[in-house]
């Protein structure tokens, strides 16, 4: 089978970011088919611009794999305007390429962007073959919500492109059970769940680091990290609170790894507040996140304090999990029935800086409890959550719609 991928954040392994999706094509080209990637070359979460038509370099090529980047506008993080632009640019010249791809046997549109979801509907329908769409993200919801997506005409004509892709998949997928609802309520026929998870065999539980932390002045630290996009969602300002109130604990170290369009903001207000327990660490490629996560003692999820942010399964926190480091977990919803049902880690309320320190001084203070809990996080992410087993599952959902 041939399937057809239109993903303009798609994150090649060797690239930071969320791999998910080249993971995934790995396991499916396992199973002898064939994958074809149209993505865009300008990095989602670094903005980082490769060339159009050329591999970047994290695109780990396999013989039953092909990644095309094709043109996107590049000025992604300017601003939300410049943001629509650089989505619309995808929209246009990722049809234009999947035109020139032959012999597809379905087509598989993913959101965010929902824009490339009118790509991937209308190349389905001029190949005539059927349409999978997955939800990452609810979007317009989120965006609404954070107050990013405020023009009532957008507002409005983002809703009606949800609920037309909803309608017209041939199969809807969610990432997340929390999706599920709000999917069905607006015109999806059905809706499957295919959840994050990650490759165990990533991460070694029980190495310590000891690189990364010298690399980066952390040896004898207590390091409490943050892995991940720094974006509005990610309401990293509350950890920059937080350590303020560790400092009278100078053991303890803050640190946060990766990009995006809020870093430069944090980095001054860290060097405004006069913190000098936080580190600001350039993001890692995903096959050397292994060794970033190893140098933690903690690993910190969160997000701002909306309800709609109870939905989601955050990569990140799977990640945490099977790197065997205990998860400080500022999001409530089902990510929080996940780990406190492994009992891997502890929960803080969203928005609340003096809870997430007192979480961290505790863990700190009892080191013990903190490696039992990523333990059992390991064991957890291995019986319930493991790629392999999951990708075997999307596998089957692509054969048996092919088929139909």
């Amino acid at each position: 089978m041939h399937i057809l991928l239109i993903h303009q954040a798609f994150v090649a392994l060797g690239e930071p970011g969320g791999t998910r999706h080249h993971e995934l094509a790995r396991y499916l080209a396992q199973r002898g088919h064939d994958v074809t990637i149209i993505a865009s070359p300008v990095s989602y979460l670094t903005g980082r611009v490769g060339e159009p038509g050329e591999p970047s370099g994290g695109d780990l090529l396999d013989e039953h794999i092909t990644i095309l980047r094709t043109y996107t506008y590049s000025a992604l993080h300017r601003s939300f305007i410049h943001r629509v632009f650089s989505f619309l640019s995808f929209m246009a010249s990722s049809f234009w390429a999947g035109l020139e791809v032959g012999q597809v046997d379905l087509v598989w549109g993913t959101s965010p962007p929902i824009f490339q979801g009118v790509t991937a509907w209308a190349l389905a329908r001029l190949k005539g073959v059927p349409f999978l769409f997955e939800v990452r993200d609810l979007w317009p919801a989120f965006a609404i919500d954070v107050g990013v997506l405020r023009n009532p005409l957008l507002i409005k004509l983002s809703l009606w492109l949800e609920r037309f892709l909803y309608r017209h998949a041939d199969q809807m997928l969610a990432n997340s059970p929390g999706f599920v609802e709000h999917i069905a309520q607006r015109g999806a026929r059905e809706v499957l769940v295919v959840p994050n998870g990650v490759d165990p065999f990533m991460f070694d539980p029980d190495e310590n680091g000891a690189g990364y932390r010298q690399q980066h002045d952390l040896a004898g630290r207590y390091v409490v990290m943050y892995a991940g996009a720094h974006g509005m969602s990610n309401d990293l300002g509350v950890v920059l609170e937080a350590a303020r109130l560790l400092q009278d604990q100078p053991e303890i170290a803050v640190v946060f790894v990766g990009d995006g369009k809020e870093k430069p903001a944090l980095q001054a207000q860290a060097a405004q507040m006069g913190l000098y327990n936080v580190y600001f660490l350039p993001p890692v490629p995903k096959d050397g996140m292994a060794q970033a996560l190893a140098a933690a003692d903690a690993c910190i999820a969160i997000l701002k304090p909306i309800k709609m942010y109870g939905t989601v399964y955050p990569n990140k926190v799977f990640d945490y999990m099977a790197a065997g480091r205990p998860v400080i977990l500022a999001i409530d919803g089902v990510i929080r029935q996940v780990v406190e049902e492994a009992e891997a880690g502890v929960f803080v309320q969203p928005g609340d800086p003096v809870a997430l320190a007192e979480a961290i001084r505790k863990l700190a203070g009892d080191r013990e409890r903190g490696v039992e809990m990523g333990l059992r996080g390991r064991k957890h992410v291995e019986a319930h959550f493991d790629r392999a087993e999951l990708a075997g599952r999307l596998a089957e959902i692509f054969e048996q719609l092919a088929k139909k």
